[in-house]
């Protein structure tokens, strides 16, 4: 399901695979692209790990290669979809693009959208022209929608060992149905999972204070893991939320340095 607006993180990392591999004859240019992307991508945790692990590897284009494959192999939207019970009413933030593309088939369910940057809005208005039940929630009848869902889905944009950056909104909808003793569901894609290098230099980014601060921050939250009931990835479904995520990618810190613009 193609987003209104800007591109999905699998599209964004499809999209620099192949400029990469533009980049055989000239591989020198390689660790300057993968900063300025890093910087005009602060919060696309993917393209963090692509980068670091072209970075980090001593053949890049093998690592390329790679990286293409595990993304094409990721089972998270199938394991989503399936997990997800029948005739369900499910809660979501925004437009997380892996979690709608896995339900917007189940026409069984019944889908809450909570406003998150204008992205409610528009995931609302895409899947009800697909015949899906969806409805756009503000934030001062979220606690109405929470008692009334069976499941509450956060999609990470990307985390570290111990919390999770997500759309805005995010933070107050999981926690509150953790209050209320919801199921409360953390959606984890390949390439989201990243080391804490990397992670901390992420957030410091994004909430800097300064003018360099690339992103608006009340456009995403930070989450910590302790909230969710169940994590969902690659590897399966996990009910324990007290381990720490495990790293998809080297923590390559020279991907930290600012680029010469």
């Amino acid at each position: 399901m193609a987003r209104a607006r800007g591109a999905d993180p699998v599209s964004l990392v499809r999209e620099t695979i192949s400029a990469f591999g533009g980049l055989r004859h000239e591989p020198a240019g390689i660790v300057l692209a993968a900063r300025r992307i890093v910087e005009r991508h602060p919060t696309a945790g993917p393209l963090w790990w692509l980068c670091s692990h072209v970075l980090g590897a001593t053949d890049p284009f093998s690592a390329l290669e790679r990286c293409n494959d595990e993304i094409k192999s990721d089972t998270t939207l199938k394991t989503l979809q399936d997990a997800v019970p029948q005739d369900a009413v499910v809660c979501v933030v925004g437009w997380p693009t892996a979690t709608l593309n896995a339900l917007a088939s189940r026409s069984d369910l019944k889908i809450f959208i909570v406003e998150s940057n204008g992205d409610g809005d528009a995931a609302v208005d895409r899947l009800q022209s697909m015949d899906v039940d969806a409805t756009l929630i503000q934030h001062e009848n979220l606690s109405q929608t929470i008692s009334q869902s069976d499941v509450v889905i956060i999609e990470a944009l990307a985390t570290g060992a111990h919390d999770v950056l997500c759309a805005g909104g995010s933070h107050a909808t999981a926690a509150l149905a953790y209050c209320e003793q919801k199921q409360v569901w953390l959606v984890t894609t390949c390439g989201t999972r990243l080391p804490e290098a990397l992670w901390s230099g992420m957030v410091a980014n994004i909430f800097s204070t300064g003018d360099e601060s690339e992103i608006s921050q009340s456009a995403v939250d930070v989450v910590p893991v302790s909230l969710f009931t169940q994590i969902i990835s690659p590897n399966g479904r996990s009910q324990d939320a007290s381990l720490p995520l495990t790293a998809e990618c080297p923590p390559t810190t020279e991907l930290l340095r600012r680029s010469a613009m």
